[in-house]
């Protein structure tokens, strides 16, 4: 009982575990590879904005984005695409997956 209160989530039964790891752990790989990469583009965009932004400001330190405004960018560009590609994001349903098991490992 201890070392299921100190785990990450517990299963009750064996006969979940192969949906558990077929079809959760493949929607749950695909999301974070897409993540990553999508993160990535954010911020090299941001950073590349910035950086032209200081050769037209002839690097006076003049900021380009008030407060106020990185934050909604933020908000909007950090927190929204992981809700979305969570709730809407199943490249195979899961009936295909628990099918085709060798289909896990396409993301290595």
């Amino acid at each position: 009982l201890k070392a299921m209160m100190a785990s990450d989530f517990a299963i009750t039964r064996f006969k979940h575990l192969k949906k558990l790891l077929l079809v959760h752990g493949h929607w749950c790989y695909s999301r974070l590879a897409k993540m990553v990469i999508y993160f990535f583009y954010k911020n090299v965009s941001y950073v590349n904005l910035l950086f032209w932004y200081q050769f037209f400001c002839g690097f006076s330190g003049a900021t380009m984005i008030d407060y106020w405004q990185m934050v909604f960018f933020n908000l909007i560009f950090t927190s929204m695409p992981p809700i979305v590609f969570g709730i809407l994001d199943k490249d195979v349903s899961a009936e295909t997956l628990l099918g085709l098991p060798e289909l896990y490992k396409n993301g290595k």
